[in-house]
C-alpha cells in the first residue's frame, strides 16, 4: 500500500489549573471551544465537538496519523493559554493544569460521546469535575494515585 491511512478518535479532557473557574462567562467559553476547534484542525486534528464547563474542556477529535497525542495536548493548551489571557480582566492569570486524560473511542461511539459533551451544563449540576474524571479513568480502567491526579 502506498498510501497511509488512519481514523484515530479520542476523547482528551483536562481542567483549569486548580480547576478555577475560569470559564464562568458563557461567550468567552463558547469562543474558546471555537479557537480549541481551531488548533486542533491546524494540527491535522479534525475536531468533531469541543466543549466543557467553567473549569475544563472535552475535545473529540480525530487524531491525525502524524500527529502524537502529547504533542496534541501540548500544542492545544500552549496556544489557548496564550490566546485567552488576552481576552479580558480576571483572565491574565489563567492556566491549564498540567496533566490530561485522553480516551480512544470507536466510531460507534461519536454520537454518545458528542452528546455527552454537548450535556456538559446539565452534567454539572450534578456532578463535580473530580467526580467526573474519576469516572471516565474508570471506566477506560486506568489505574490512578488520587495524590497525583489533581494539580
Amino acid at each position: 500500500m502506498s498510501q497511509s491511512l488512519a481514523k484515530i478518535l479520542v476523547h482528551t479532557v483536562f481542567s483549569t489549573k486548580d480547576r478555577r473557574p475560569f470559564l464562568r462567562d458563557r461567550a468567552v467559553r463558547d469562543e474558546l471551544h471555537c479557537y480549541l476547534g481551531g488548533i486542533l484542525s491546524n494540527v491535522g486534528c479534525q475536531p468533531l465537538i469541543v466543549g466543557g464547563w467553567e473549569e475544563h474542556v472535552h475535545l473529540l477529535c480525530a487524531l491525525s496519523r502524524t500527529c502524537e497525542a502529547a504533542a496534541m495536548v501540548r500544542e492545544v493548551k500552549r496556544g489557548s493559554s496564550v490566546w485567552i489571557k488576552t481576552k479580558g480582566r480576571g483572565l491574565e492569570g489563567f492556566a491549564w493544569q498540567n496533566g490530561y486524560g485522553i480516551f480512544s473511542i470507536g466510531f460507534s461511539q461519536i454520537e454518545a460521546a458528542r452528546a455527552y459533551i454537548v450535556g456538559q451544563e446539565e452534567h454539572h449540576r450534578q456532578i463535580s469535575f473530580q467526580d467526573e474524571f474519576r469516572a471516565l479513568l474508570k471506566r477506560y480502567e486506568i489505574e490512578f494515585d488520587e495524590r497525583y491526579v489533581w494539580d
